[in-house]
């Protein structure tokens, strides 16, 4: 903190009225720091789990995954419509070659023109199946390194959502122990609110708004517990002759300071 900004907390404490409260009440003050700084830090951990890191980065695997099986399906059926087409384009060339060759075994066709002519169309046909079967025969190669990738890719969503389960089920197990150390310490701060003056909560909770959630600090061993600077002797012999029940601020960082036994004013 810059001394233009010491300055300006030292200015504005002066100006604010001395606000009054009883020695247990500033005591009180001080345990409620610690329990909104428990839950500030009980918050912080449940943002921050390691988890949810590790959830995130699955399920960006996962996605990844997801998006490789759909153009994997894509791939397979579109090589099963190959299939299909390529067994329908064979079929009636097997056909008429059957027919053909039966023509030329039962001697229904005595022209020698005529017979030759449909000898050498079975010699297309058979040419014919013969390049027909082997493009089938690619596209079912093709198919069945298309399924076995999907398979795998299947396999590695089955393993990843595996994981995923595991994390949550992690995850939510440490959530729920973090949830029930949330209420217990918040059932305790309900129980000290009471306990506190209105205006002493109202200064509280202004300073803890703009000084990371912490309004109030122990004076310890002549130390302001809040922004860890040492207080300077004239000020320490303000606080040792301020009356008990006068809240006292810290001049550097602003904070209501809560004397205890561990002060060090009266060694």
């Amino acid at each position: 903190m810059s001394s233009r900004q010491r300055r300006g907390l030292r200015s504005q404490a002066q100006k604010e009225k001395v606000i009054k409260a009883d020695k247990a009440a500033q005591l009180r003050l001080l345990d409620l720091q610690q329990l909104d700084t428990a839950l500030a830090q009980l918050q912080h951990r449940r943002q921050t789990l390691p988890e949810h890191a590790e959830i995130a980065r699955v399920s960006a695997v996962r996605s990844a995954v997801a998006a490789d099986l759909v153009a994997a399906d894509t791939a397979v059926s579109d090589l099963e419509l190959e299939q299909s087409t390529a067994e329908n384009d064979v079929e009636p060339v097997r056909q008429r070659l059957v027919r053909n060759q039966h023509r030329i075994a039962d001697g229904t066709v005595a022209d020698p023109k005529a017979l030759g002519g449909l000898v050498d169309e079975v010699q297309h046909l058979q040419r014919r199946i013969s390049a027909l079967e082997d493009a089938e025969l690619e596209i079912m190669e093709q198919l069945e390194t298309a399924q076995a990738a999907r398979e795998k890719l299947r396999g590695e969503a089955a393993v990843l959502d595996a994981e995923i389960a595991t994390l949550l089920a992690k995850r939510d197990t440490q959530l729920r122990e973090l949830d029930a150390d949330v209420l217990e310490r918040r059932t305790e701060r309900d129980a000290i609110v009471p306990e506190i003056p209105g205006d002493l909560m109202t200064l509280y909770q202004r300073i803890g708004a703009s000084r990371s959630g912490v309004g109030a600090a122990e004076l310890r061993q002549r130390r302001c517990t809040g922004c860890q600077l040492e207080i300077n002797a004239a000020e320490l012999r303000e606080f040792a002759a301020a009356a008990e029940d006068e809240v006292l601020r810290c001049e550097e960082c602003g904070r209501i300071l809560i004397r205890t036994i561990n002060s060090g004013l009266h060694a």
